[in-house]
């Protein structure tokens, strides 16, 4: 079995979808497999459904993107986990953009671990801005808040 037929036998698998096909061409035998293709596109985001704990996906554009970096101080994650707003689901937000904080107040949570961490102010100042998005999953260094001191 030369190239040529072997190409045309791919070709055939991927017009008609197919994971796998064996050929047996006169006393040759051929088997050709391929794996699933790719998701197209950036990859979801995926978060922590409060509720079931369970993950869920949320679409990549309800992550919030600033057009300038404001000045100030950067709050980063200091672990991996779920990034959240509210004490609740239905609950105002700790704080918002344009709030005044003090040093010691309460920022987000951050779960990790079913362990609801409250992230706290380093210091005093007023939230310029907030740069995740409630039910996002965090790393270790992932920029949350912009405080202005």
């Amino acid at each position: 079995m030369n190239e040529s037929s072997i190409r045309k036998y791919a070709k055939l698998m991927e017009e008609l979808d197919l994971t796998a096909i064996e050929i047996d061409e006169k006393g040759n035998k051929i088997r050709l497999e391929r794996g699933p293709k790719p998701p197209m596109g950036p990859p979801p985001v995926m978060a922590v459904s409060p509720a079931a704990g369970m993950p869920v996906q949320m679409p990549a554009e309800n992550v919030q993107k600033t057009a300038k970096a404001p000045s100030g101080d950067t709050v980063t994650s200091p672990m991996v986990g779920v990034f959240y707003a509210a004490p609740a689901e239905n609950a105002e937000p700790y704080v918002k953009v344009g709030s005044t904080v003090k040093k010691g107040d309460t920022l987000c949570i951050v779960e990790a671990m079913k362990l609801m961490n409250e992230i706290t102010a380093e210091f005093d100042g007023r939230v310029v801005d907030i740069l995740a998005a409630n039910g996002q999953v965090v790393e270790f260094g992932t920029p949350l808040f912009v405080i202005e001191r």
